[in-house]
């Protein structure tokens, strides 16, 4: 007979625990550690009901309902469960419409109290009178006709609404069973109203919540833990880590002693190193949210110098296995070579989330069909186009073809941004989007007006575009890497849920939300109340990008510490694992 780990006897601790709440009609909160299987938790409990409530459930019609915040969640779920169909699984915001749209007149009489800007829009529309509430795109708008709702007020609608017993029990009919996924993400406010309308006031809806708490890291809007004032909620913590080695675990014990972890294999060390730079002597930067950290041309000599220590003890930085943690989107396009690319923009999503026309087009088509072309893979290429069968009708066609993809590739290697877009302005294979041609067509005409003649706006679309097209398109072809995930690369916010062999966190300044050293110091000498939600923002983030190794993991922190920022961080991983003396010269 087998020996059951520690890891395994915890799991099935916390599973026997979540089956006796839901067996008793128990309203239910697991706390899930890093690497300690809440997606495995929640699929048990899901099967857990299809196999002991199922057929009662089915002659009935309700369902028990599965709220995800992704919808790559909501598809695994969805994909675990076999489709089963006494499970409903949805976004939060699709959950919430589902229910909220049936209550139209109900809707109406609240939509004065969703914001400032809501009472403005009714007063110019004239005010509400009897449109229909529709949620499509999320782009809130209101006419005679229809009222369109943002993805923001479906959510206050649905914390609105569950104060009304009538909505309550239609909910109670039709999803007598709600388990939310990563709780810890809900708004704070509809949070709130479940507390209070649904647990507390015992609607007689059983509410299991899945989750972490210190996962907590995206937004200020997100509710963290949940609490019931009247302890209607069962505390359930699973205290055992699948994902990493012994070493890593005990410092995320060391960071969470409430919660402490048990490793899946005993016999596993795994490997930590913290470097620091405090035996830097030169002048650090000073000024906002650079206050302290390395010059950046030194930061980056320390990031090369410990990559090359980690290459030597066997980190491949090529490799899949291998992640490298920043916390700024600026950070990291410097490093990866796409900082003036990233400088033309005002938000990171026009160019992370491929939000402006120019840099989707180059991601989603330019870049794809040279890929394509250069591996002679032409059925691909022209499916990237929507070509499926493409008009080649003579070998001119295809000569023509071959020498622009030709052309493209030697601009994508050698020109810039604007040498590559004047050529694809003057061929139709590949064409440029109607939106990239009508942007570069006022780019045109504004070059040629009269600067003074301009107004603010147009100025500031001239000076954008400008500064896009001299940029070396080499820098486009970086960020595309990035953005596909080819490379060792990401934010520390953007691997929540993820795990690899290798870790790199770097720990620096560059965003006036994060302080690394002063949350060492919370940790050692405790917080003032009012700095609560800094320190937990902080710590969060900190613990998930540690936890994300599983058996190698290195900090490199170039912001100076404090003396109680030392001593805690020895305290956290060992004073062992400690390095300052990196030979960097000033």
């Amino acid at each position: 007979m087998c020996d059951v780990s520690p890891t395994e006897q915890a799991s099935v601790q916390a599973l026997n625990e979540m089956f006796t709440a839901i067996n008793n009609g128990n309203c239910f909160r697991l706390e899930a550690g890093a690497g300690a299987g809440k997606t495995y938790s929640l699929i048990k409990a899901l099967k857990h009901l299809i196999d002991n409530q199922s057929v009662e459930l089915s002659t009935k019609e309700p369902q028990i309902a599965c709220i995800t915040y992704t919808n790559v969640a909501k598809n695994e779920i969805r994909e675990r469960t076999d489709n089963h169909p006494v499970i409903y699984a949805d976004t939060i915001h699709a959950f919430s419409w589902g229910v909220v749209k049936g209550f139209q007149a109900q809707v109406r009489n609240l939509m004065p109290e969703l914001s400032d800007k809501w009472a403005d829009r009714i007063a110019e529309a004239g005010g509400v009178n009897g449109q229909k509430v529709i949620y499509d795109l999320g782009f809130p708008k209101i006419n005679e006709k229809v009222i369109e709702l943002h993805h923001d007020d479906v959510i206050k609608l649905m914390a609105l609404l569950l104060g009304y017993s009538k909505f309550q029990s239609l909910l109670k009919a039709k999803f007598p069973i709600i388990f939310i996924d990563e709780y810890q993400d809900t708004n704070s406010v509809l949070a709130t109203s479940i507390v209070e309308n649904l647990i507390d006031n015992d609607a007689g809806i059983l509410i299991g919540l899945f989750g972490d708490h210190w996962q907590k890291i995206y937004g200020k809007e997100a509710c963290g833990l949940i609490v019931s004032t009247q302890n209607n909620i069962v505390e359930i913590g699973k205290n055992a880590n699948f994902r990493s080695d012994r070493n890593i675990v005990q410092c995320l014990n060391n960071m969470r002693p409430e919660l402490p972890q048990h490793e899946f294999d005993p016999e596993s060390e795994g490997q930590v190193s913290i470097y620091h730079s405090n035996s830097w002597v030169g002048d650090r930067r000073t000024g906002g949210h650079w206050k302290g950290d390395l010059p950046e041309d030194i930061a980056h000599e320390y990031f090369e110098h410990v990559k090359e220590i980690m290459a030597v003890d066997g980190w491949d930085f090529d490799s899949e296995n291998t992640k490298v943690l920043m916390l700024t989107n600026n950070v990291l396009a410097s490093e990866q070579g796409y900082k003036d690319l990233a400088d033309c923009f005002s938000y990171t999503e026009d160019y992370l989330k491929k939000n402006d026309p120019y840099i989707k087009y180059f991601a989603d088509i330019i870049e794809p069909i040279s890929a394509s072309f250069e591996s002679r893979k032409y059925g691909e290429l022209f499916q990237v186009i929507n070509q499926k069968f493409p008009q080649l009708h003579c070998q001119d066609d295809k000569r023509l073809w071959v020498a622009n993809l030709n052309r493209i590739n030697e601009i994508r290697l050698n020109g810039t941004v604007g040498d590559l877009l004047d050529f694809l302005s003057g061929i139709d294979k590949p064409r440029l989007p109607n939106k990239v041609t009508q942007m570069e067509a006022r780019y045109q005409e504004l070059q040629a007006a009269n600067i003074d003649d301009l107004d603010d706006r147009s100025k500031r679309f001239l000076r954008k575009m400008t500064s896009l097209r001299a940029i070396s398109y080499q820098q486009v072809i970086q960020l595309t890497r990035f953005i596909e995930e080819k490379t060792p690369f990401s934010t520390k916010h953007g691997v929540k849920g993820a795990e690899f062999d290798n870790v790199l966190v770097v720990l620096g300044r560059g965003w006036n939300q994060y302080n690394w050293n002063q949350m060492l110091e919370f940790m050692e000498n405790g917080y003032p109340e009012n700095k609560k939600d800094s320190f937990e923002r902080n710590r969060n983030l900190f613990y998930v990008a540690c936890s994300r190794a599983k058996h190698n993991l290195t900090l490199l922190i170039t912001q100076q510490l404090s003396d109680p920022a030392l001593i805690r961080l020895s305290y956290l991983f060992g004073k062992g694992c400690i390095v300052d003396e990196l030979d960097i010269k000033k």
